[in-house]
């Protein structure tokens, strides 16, 4: 679901004025102002304001706020359940129970002015696909912009994400392409927080220098490139009835040379 003009929706906790508007000015009192009683876009409380309504809202219908995730709202009953996660306007429901949906879908177009998206199919970067055994998510339309725009003239591929045997150190000369660095950085970022985990470990690496790259680390970002290329078509696969959940963890003390610190990992699956 969406949220029509979300912003407007807020309401102020303090005193906020505004001059009145170039045209809109009333006759015979243009050096009066406008005291606002909800909220606009453009102002800077817009989001805060427009959040701690929702909150509210969500509080007193019965939902709780998940503690890890403020923008996740769970409600238990005894014949299902329904998760409602916010992004900043757009709403993704998630259920088990089809009348438990349709009320929660019913009291936020009591409240707010909401369109109704039908089945989710994209939301923000990641693409839903429903398989016989459970739901996939990939963003292999996003890996295509990110080529697209950043290495578009290689067609060479990588079967890893990272050379071992390159050990990469402080650039202490002048730098290459720092913005340009910055941008691939930024735009990898976002795939790696949703569905490229796998990456997390270079990116760590290459974003240690984002301020004065030297032309090694465009060579490890080249190669992390190519290894998005070769898995673009990857994506995590969550099955109908996880059962047991395994966590792993490891810890390496050596792979920096020059400044020996550890670099852990760890992860956890649904089997």
């Amino acid at each position: 679901m969406d949220v029509k003009t979300a912003f407007l929706n807020g309401d102020f906790e303090e005193k906020i004025y505004m001059e009145q508007a170039e045209g809109f000015s009333a006759p015979g009192q243009e050096g009066k102002v406008c005291k606002l009683v909800k909220s606009l876009y453009g102002l800077k409380q817009a989001p805060k304001q427009w959040h701690q309504n929702f909150d509210q809202v969500m509080l007193n219908s019965g939902f709780k706020m998940n503690e890890c995730d403020k923008y996740v709202y769970v409600k238990n009953k005894r014949r299902g359940y329904v998760i409602l996660c916010l992004y900043v306007d757009d709403m993704l429901i998630i259920g088990n129970d089809d009348q438990m949906i349709k009320s929660t879908k019913d009291m936020l177009k009591a409240r707010f002015d909401m369109k109704d998206m039908g089945l989710a199919d994209v939301i923000p970067g990641v693409k839903i696909n429903r398989t016989q055994n459970g739901l996939e998510l990939s963003q292999s339309h996003y890996v295509d912009k990110i080529l697209e725009k950043f290495n578009s003239g290689d067609t060479n591929v990588a079967q890893t994400p990272v050379n071992t045997t390159q050990h990469l150190s402080k650039n202490t000369g002048e730098g290459v392409a720092q913005l340009e660095y910055s941008r691939v950085i930024d735009s990898l970022m976002y795939l790696m927080t949703c569905t490229w985990p796998d990456s997390a470990y270079a990116m760590s690496r290459l974003s240690r220098y984002t301020s004065n790259p030297s032309s090694e680390h465009w060579k490890s970002m080249t190669r992390l490139l190519r290894y998005l290329r070769y898995t673009r078509n990857y994506g995590l696969h969550y099955g109908r009835n996880p059962a047991v959940i395994e966590g792993y963890s490891d810890v390496n003390w050596i792979s920096d040379m020059k400044d020996p610190k550890s670099t852990s990992g760890y992860v956890f699956t649904l089997v």
